[in-house]
């Protein structure tokens, strides 16, 4: 009888050992109004999204903005020919936030019909790989286009100083039965990272990368 619990309990201590350890820092999270974001934490625009979390390797501001840029000396109105996309990421050392890292993107000298948007659906701050280091996704639309054409879709994620990027085009509605575009392309970090990485970006393009056109929406919308 001793023996045997011997046995078991020699079986259960090997057993809790060879379990890989799956405790991590929890990501917490908390959106921001405008109002109290810490003066330091600068951007340039409108503010689209600001959002504070905390991981384990400390805690972080992230901004979205955007903004309409204009022909030098054209009335801003009818002036208006581009439109730029920025991201900041601004973490906390010694009671300071310092920026971390910084995307962005842009149309310029648009003659036509221009669109630019962070993908609200496409804003995300995750622990896929549950390694404690938030993960944040970013996904937004381009296009400058006098027709039914795709817009240039992009969906940017930051892990640390680590970035990836999966960039494609809109799928558009031609007729009841017929679409155009739809291609995208995973970029190296994607294609050699976690396989729950590609997993989760292609979730987010499936979801979000369709876009139609309607007398509300001359610019595309993306459903």
């Amino acid at each position: 009888m001793k023996q045997f619990l011997f046995f078991a309990a020699t079986c259960l201590l090997l057993a809790s050992c060879s379990q890989p350890k799956t405790e991590t820092a929890k990501l917490t999270l908390s959106k921001l109004d405008k109002k109290i974001i810490p003066s330091p934490v600068r951007y340039e625009g409108n503010l689209d999204t600001a959002v504070k979390y905390s991981d384990a390797g400390g805690d972080y501001i992230v901004v979205t903005s955007y903004y309409n840029t204009t022909k030098p000396g054209d009335d801003e109105e009818e002036g208006v020919d581009g439109i730029r996309l920025e991201a900041y990421c601004y973490k906390l050392n010694d009671s300071k936030w310092h920026l971390a890292w910084q995307t962005n993107d842009f149309v310029d000298n648009c003659d036509v019909d221009l669109a630019g948007e962070f993908i609200k659906t496409g804003f995300a701050i995750t622990d896929l790989n549950h390694d404690g280091q938030g993960e944040v996704w970013l996904m937004y639309r381009l296009a400058c286009r006098g027709d039914v054409s795709p817009s240039t879709i992009k969906i940017i994620m930051h892990e640390g100083f680590k970035k990836y990027a999966l960039r494609g085009e809109s799928r558009v509605k031609v007729n009841a039965t017929d679409y155009y575009g739809g291609d995208y392309k995973l970029d190296k970090a994607f294609q050699k990272g976690p396989e729950v990485f590609r997993k989760y970006a292609l979730q987010l393009w499936d979801k979000n990368h369709n876009e139609d056109f309607d007398e509300n929406h001359p610019s595309g919308i993306i459903k």
